[in-house]
């Protein structure tokens, strides 16, 4: 049984549900029509259900609902239903922190003072399929609100729902996408161009980082040692990727096991060998 907190607007409404003791939004077409707080309802049919977090830990959900406009929140509903067309599944309690950051950029192209995202290109390249999918979130905010958000803007959204497929917090991925940006710019620096970009070898080489930070949050390592011997066959990748290890570290308060150093100079070499054979 669901008890009325807060009719939101016809077609949304904040609701208790008195046996699991948790606040979920309700979405569906007329499904707040006619509706008071504190009216008792049973499950409705077609209704889309979603459980809420807040950005903050300390504040109510009735709190972070008053301060979002309604239709920001069908909007999320929507770009969160393009994200399970893609996906399958996702978490759906991203919907009030999204809905939280997409009410601000709106308000942000309003008065045309978007903010900028440096690590959009690499958002990009690390989740494509999340951006790809914020970038449908563009076209509906614009079809919903009349306002045209920023791909900076479309990055951050990709973020979110980054959160909602790993349970991931924004801020972590966003600080994970920093070091490999760093990484990436050690690496640029000694190869000394930048016609490696785009390629095969480079979106590799970035995913590969990705997963070397996970592996070292997670404290698990490869059970392979094949250092002397890439050390040996390649001596200039294997510098920059001992390079970007240290810088990797000290991001990250702690050691790299030493297999990293191996795999990630073979990925630095696959960038040698695509720039030097794209300069023949």
């Amino acid at each position: 049984m669901y008890r009325i907190i807060k009719v939101l607007n016809n077609n949304s409404i904040l609701v208790f549900h008195e046996d699991r003791k948790k606040e979920y939004i309700l979405l569906g077409n007329g499904i707040g029509f006619g509706k008071k707080t504190s009216e008792r309802i049973e499950n409705i049919n077609n209704a889309k259900i979603y459980s809420l977090v807040t950005r903050q830990k300390q504040q109510s959900v009735l709190k972070a609902i008053n301060g979002i406009n309604p239709i920001f929140i069908e909007a999320t509903a929507k770009i969160i239903d393009e994200a399970e067309k893609e996906f399958s599944k996702i978490n759906k309690g991203i919907l009030l922190p999204l809905a939280d950051h997409i009410s601000l950029a709106v308000a942000r192209a309003k008065e045309n003072s978007q903010l900028s995202n440096p690590f959009n290109p690499d958002i990009k390249l690390l989740f494509s399929k999340e951006f790809d999918v914020a970038l449908k979130g563009k076209d509906i905010l614009k079809e919903m609100t009349g306002f045209e958000i920023s791909d900076s803007e479309a990055g951050f959204i990709a973020l979110h729902i980054h959160a909602g497929l790993t349970g991931e917090q924004v801020a972590h991925t966003l600080n994970v996408t920093r070091m490999i940006n760093e990484s990436m710019a050690i690496i640029e620096k000694h190869l000394e161009s930048e016609s490696v970009k785009d390629t095969l070898a480079y979106n590799r080489l970035m995913s590969y980082l990705y997963y070397v930070i996970a592996r070292v949050i997670k404290n698990e390592h490869a059970d392979i040692d094949i250092n002397d011997y890439i050390i040996e066959k390649y001596p200039v990748a294997s510098k920059i990727a001992q390079e970007v290890c240290d810088y990797m570290e000290s991001q990250l308060k702690t050691e790299l096991v030493k297999d990293e150093l191996g795999f990630l100079a073979i990925h630095i070499q696959r960038i040698i060998t695509s720039r030097d054979t794209s300069n023949i």
